[in-house]
């Protein structure tokens, strides 16, 4: 990434709500603090908003430089910029950081104005719609009414469609990447293996790791168990093969597989960035997540759905096996629902969707285009 190709330094916001927000557990939390970027102008009418939904562990800033390093370029920000697929000379975007993270918003190591020690595990469970009406909060504070667009990948895909279900009359257009509207039990067993991995950890103390050590090694091990999920038997094949990384004798256990140090790095690494709490926490509404909850029918929510709809997948997706597309695209095309699909072939698995922007770019900004010239011509 060129420093001159990014929209520049970009300064991440938050507001506070200090009424009292309910949660679809019951459960009320309040206040509630939403950390938010914004790209580009919002026009006079105020509808040409594009909302940007981030998967499981990633934060509102999603493009442009956090500072001056070029390192700290957006986890987007190949697709949001100036002249980019998400062209912030026509669009007004929106990222926030969901509900129960670490990068800004209230989650678990935040502090209980009650107590005034950080949350933990008394931080009440979240879910996708939860985190859907927090953004609507938002959006409310900046007084807008409409959006033009709602995206997302993976977790953002989740959230894309719950925007897309739950506020219809909003959304004009949505493009759901890498997502379904409920994960696999093969996915959620993933999951549990994450779970168990932090709270057996001799540091987790039920959560109460903060100010002492965390456990680091549970969360590392968690996170490996993601990052499996996250390729593809071709991508392991083509990254790593069968090579050692190195080696005194294969016959003891000093010699280790590049798969191995790959795993350990990535894993040992994301401790640096994320809170194990938040983790179980994001974790937990990725599981319970489903689009038929208060609708009947995973068919009677998809009925729902006004906007139009790209759903864009990836041959090699583990996570989100091609047959979940089918499902949502068979039931819209049944009501008449104005969507499009597009299989792009990739070897890269899930990951395919911070990685093939090519592809991706190309899908995406002719349906944006398509929408935007039907809307304002």
């Amino acid at each position: 990434m060129e420093k001159e190709n990014s929209i520049g330094i970009v300064k991440t916001q938050s507001v506070t709500f200090k009424d009292e927000f309910f949660l679809e557990s019951g459960r009320i939390l309040s206040p509630v603090t939403i950390a938010y970027e914004t790209y580009g102008t919002l026009n006079d009418n105020k509808d040409n908003v594009i909302l940007v939904c981030h998967a499981l562990t990633g934060s509102a800033h999603a493009a442009g430089l956090s500072s001056a390093n070029e390192n700290s370029a957006g986890w987007w920000d190949a697709m949001i910029g100036a002249g980019k697929t998400i062209d912030t000379d026509k669009y007004f975007v929106i990222c926030s950081n969901i509900l129960g993270s670490c990068y800004g918003s209230t989650g678990p190591s935040s502090i209980d104005p009650y107590t005034g020690s950080r949350y933990a595990l008394k931080f009440p469970v979240v879910t996708i719609r939860d985190m859907v009406k927090a953004q609507k909060k938002l959006l409310n504070y900046l007084n807008i009414e409409k959006l033009f667009c709602v995206i997302g990948g993976s977790m953002g895909g989740m959230q894309s469609l719950e925007w897309a279900i739950t506020f219809p009359e909003m959304v004009e257009n949505a493009v759901i990447i890498s997502a379904a509207g409920r994960i696999t039990p093969m996915a959620m067993a993933f999951n549990t293996v994450a779970r168990y991995a932090i709270t057996k950890d001799p540091n987790w103390n039920e959560g109460n790791y903060y100010s002492k050590t965390t456990p680091k090694d549970g969360l590392a091990i968690a996170r490996m168990a993601g990052h499996i999920t996250y390729l593809s038997d071709a991508s392991f094949n083509a990254k790593f093969g069968r090579r050692l990384g190195y080696q005194d004798s294969i016959f003891d256990f000093s010699s280790s597989y590049e798969v191995e140090n790959y795993l350990k790095y990535n894993g040992y690494k994301f401790t640096e960035r994320f809170d194990a709490n938040s983790y179980l926490y994001i974790l937990k509404a990725m599981d319970i997540f489903d689009l038929s909850y208060g609708y009947g029918s995973y068919e009677d929510a998809l009925k729902r759905l006004k906007a139009n709809t790209l759903l864009i997948d990836f041959t090699t997706d583990f996570l989100f096996p091609a047959y979940q597309m089918d499902e949502m695209y068979d039931i819209m095309k049944k009501y008449d629902n104005k969507v499009e699909r597009v299989t792009i072939d990739s070897d890269y698995g899930h990951d395919a969707f911070l990685l093939e922007f090519d592809d991706l770019s190309a899908v995406t900004f002719s349906f944006l285009e398509k929408a935007r010239r039907k809307k304002y011509v």
